[in-house]
């Protein structure tokens, strides 16, 4: 062996020996605690990594701190934990350090973890995940990593972050923003409520300096129906305030026989929200009952809801009086409808009856008559002086027929008020009566002016509508002037409700003086014409009993016209 290769060795030698010396007395910290160390097995074996005393002050800080830290080696061993991050887990120490913090992470967040370590290498990362503590919870934590040289080989800082107070935190400022937001619409509630109140109770000061200004008496209930106000003319009408609440003391004064009505009325306004009205006696201070007529209304604020009733009591005694009388009137006026309805009906059957009985007599009379006249002398001895009272016989009996003919068509005109009635043009019968008056046209040598183009249809009993036209214009034609050719116009238009059918002529006239007596039964104005005097009667209780009326103007010596009504229907 050379002397270089001996002086080698002892140098080597040296220098092994200065090594395993600084070995003990490593291990000799690391076993006192002087220095936290960690050995690390490696792919050129255990390596050993130590916190030297220059770093004790940042060590002292950080194992002080309330936060976790974490020295994690590339493959994802703890370097170096602190205490903190230890506790949290629920393992000691020395059970981190050296361990994978892998294990800490729960599977379903291994891929999330990956991506976060994977971040870190590269530069920085941030992240949440929850870790496994030794009693299977879950804690939820933040993690912020970043790339640090620590003993000239690469090591992964992590500084993590319990959230549990944060999430306690976060649960109390949103219990406390609840409450917050609980007080604030109780503050709303009560600020709205208050001016509610203030509103009902401006408005009822309001209701009641104008109530107390009204001759009725008056008063308003809350929305429940409770009676809270009655006015002055209450008092004056029902004397000094009783010792009861106000609704008790007004259902006392109503009269026993209309509290049941008066309470369902109320009860049903109540419950539909709709005016009161109702009629009931209200006792007065001298015990005395009147009627009342009760009427309410609801008041209600700008959201329409109803915030009390205002209501009035008006005296109806007098009228309520009045319309007892009117309706006993109506009742005796009903009865005796009646008791006319059937003396009618025993009339138009007695006149029916007469009028068949007389018929045989009077026959049987003018029967004798001529038998009378046959037995006289042939050789017209005697003739001429009983001609003439035969002749006066005659003319009585005949107009003794007419009269029974008369009455006959009176008692048929009561009993066709019912006749059906149905759409009748106007002008298509008038041109057929027209055609029934040819002989009385042709006597009278009268002209006809017809304009009856425009009459509407109207609803009329036909057969009545003929009776009316007939007897108009028959009188046209039988009174004519004998000084002058008749002339007769025939028209009608329609006004409001009615169409107008007018009949003029230039005839004989008459004195409208007298015109209250035209209309009456058997009332004739000139006796040279044959009539009967029922005619125009007939027309007016006709028009009359549909609704409709006729009237006259006339003068004597010029002419008349008559106007027929024909209420539309």
């Amino acid at each position: 062996m050379s002397a270089e290769t001996y002086a080698e060795l002892l140098r080597k030698n040296e220098e092994l020996r200065w090594q395993l010396e600084e070995a003990e007395e490593l291990i000799s910290a690391i076993r006192t605690g002087a220095v936290d160390a960690l050995a690390v097995q490696g792919a050129d074996g255990p390596q050993i990594f130590t916190l030297h005393g220059a770093d004790q002050g940042y060590r002292t800080l950080i194992e002080q701190m309330n936060e976790g830290a974490l020295l994690l080696s590339p493959d994802g061993t703890v370097l170096y934990c602190n205490a903190c991050l230890a506790s949290w887990l629920q393992y000691a120490l020395e059970e981190v350090m050296g361990s994978s913090f892998t294990a800490f992470v729960p599977v379903a967040f291994h891929t999330y973890w990956n991506e976060l370590l994977e971040q870190g290498w590269a530069g920085k990362s941030r992240g949440e995940l929850p870790l496994q503590a030794r009693n299977t919870s879950f804690l939820p934590f933040s993690v912020s990593m970043n790339r640090l040289q620590f003993n000239d080989a690469p090591v992964l800082a992590v500084i993590v972050t319990d959230l549990s107070a944060q999430q306690e935190i976060q649960d109390i400022q949103a219990l406390v923003a609840e409450q917050n937001d609980l007080i604030s619409r109780k503050i709303e509630e009560l600020e709205w409520e208050t001016a509610a109140r203030q509103a009902v109770e401006q408005a009822a000061a309001e209701a009641r300096r104008i109530l107390e200004g009204i001759p009725q008496i008056a008063w308003t209930a809350n929305p429940q129906g409770s009676n809270t106000y009655l006015n002055r003319r209450w008092f004056d009408y029902a004397g000094p305030r009783q010792n009861l609440p106000l609704a008790k003391w007004l259902l006392a004064c109503i009269h026993p026989d209309d509290i049941r009505t008066a309470v369902s009325s109320w009860r049903t306004a109540l419950r539909t929200e709709e005016a009161l009205e109702v009629e009931c006696r209200i006792r007065n201070r001298h015990g005395e009952y009147r009627w009342m007529l009760g009427r309410a209304l609801p008041s209600r604020n700008s959201d329409g809801e109803i915030i009390q009733w205002i209501g009035t009591y008006t005296d109806i005694h007098e009228q309520k009086l009045a319309l007892e009388r009117v309706d006993q009137a109506q009742r005796q006026l009903q009865e005796n409808n009646m008791q006319l309805t059937r003396a009618n009906v025993d009339l138009d059957n007695f006149i029916y009856t007469a009028s068949h009985d007389l018929k045989a007599p009077i026959n049987n009379i003018e029967g004798l008559l001529h038998a009378l006249l046959s037995e006289l002398p042939s050789d017209g001895s005697g003739l001429r002086q009983v001609q003439p009272i035969m002749e006066m016989m005659q003319d009585s009996v005949d107009r003794f027929k007419r009269t029974i003919e008369h009455l006959t068509e009176v008692t048929k005109l009561q009993k066709e008020n019912d006749q059906p009635e149905t759409l009748v043009e106007l002008g298509a019968v008038i041109r057929d009566i027209c055609l029934d008056l040819v002989p009385l046209v042709q006597a009278a040598e009268a002209e006809l002016e017809i304009d009856v183009d425009q009459c509407p249809t109207i609803r009329f009993s036909e057969k009545n509508l003929r009776s009316v036209l007939y007897n108009l214009l028959s009188n046209a034609l039988k009174y004519h002037s004998p000084n002058r050719p008749a002339r007769i116009s025939i028209s009608c238009h329609k006004m409001d409700d009615y169409v107008l059918l007018r009949v003029q002529d230039n005839g004989l006239g008459l004195d409208v003086r007298k015109s209250h007596k035209l209309f009456s039964m058997f009332q004739r104005f000139h006796d040279h014409v044959e009539g009967s005097g029922i005619g125009l009667y007939m027309v007016k209780k006709i028009l009359e009993n549909a609704g409709g009326r006729i009237e006259v103007e006339s003068e004597l010596g010029t002419g008349s016209t008559f106007t027929a009504y024909f209420r539309l229907q």
